[in-house]
């Protein structure tokens, strides 16, 4: 069976969706960030992403990480890539366009969007500073670009890279996630608000996302 390690509240959201809607069975082996202990390297400490198991694993350190028997993978949206292919089926590419698009939007998804989007998502938040709300305006301003692009390819689309939900729509859909808070900005993108709606919409994201809920929250150490 794969092993994801990792935790749901973590990029390995991504892996699950797509392993739930391919109805790919998986263990999830909980590894939580080493930011979020105070002391990741003490006697006891639960596994996480600085202990010396989970970097025999994983050098880089990240989750999440997908084992699959002798195979270890990396990076979030490749391990979806490589697990759609692997399988096969409806999430997969049927002809060379396909696969090209399906390459095109994962790429732009994480070279365009998400740094921005999770500088929206880290300081669009309850009581931000002067300093935080002027980062999220300017990470949304930064998105105007790239989103305009999306914006003109879905409209009169539904999907992104074929006539049916495929892992490119995962792959940016969670990306996009991540600056889902700043209603003004998707006020400005109706199709790609209603695109997102209709990934969000789809059961097995639903069934993630209750597990990620379910899941208890881990703080990061308080600072001095």
């Amino acid at each position: 069976m794969l092993k994801l390690f990792g935790v749901y509240r973590s990029r390995v959201s991504r892996n699950v969706w797509l392993c739930l809607e391919m109805g790919i069975p998986f263990e999830l082996v909980p590894v939580i960030q080493s930011y979020r202990l105070d002391a990741p390297l003490a006697a006891g400490a639960p596994l996480n992403t600085a202990s010396p198991e989970f970097l025999a694993i994983n050098p880089m350190g990240l989750i999440p990480c997908l084992q699959d028997d002798d195979a270890v993978l990396f990076e979030s949206l490749a391990i979806n890539l490589y697990l759609a292919r692997r399988f096969g089926g409806e999430m997969s590419a049927r002809t060379a366009l396909e696969d090209g698009l399906i390459n095109q939007w994962t790429l732009w998804a994480a070279t365009e969007v998400e740094a921005k989007a999770v500088e929206i998502l880290f300081n669009l938040v309850p009581d931000a500073s002067a300093a935080q709300q002027s980062l999220a305006a300017n990470a949304a301003k930064a998105l105007h670009r790239p989103f305009a692009v999306l914006e003109a390819y879905l409209t009169g689309r539904s999907w992104l890279a074929a006539d049916r939900f495929t892992v490119a729509d995962i792959n940016v859909a969670e990306v996009i996630r991540y600056a889902q808070g700043d209603e003004a900005l998707f006020a400005h993108f109706p199709a790609i608000k209603n695109w997102l709606e209709r990934c969000q919409a789809r059961p097995a994201f639903q069934e993630m996302w209750q597990r990620r809920l379910a899941e208890p929250a881990w703080s990061p150490p308080k600072k001095p």
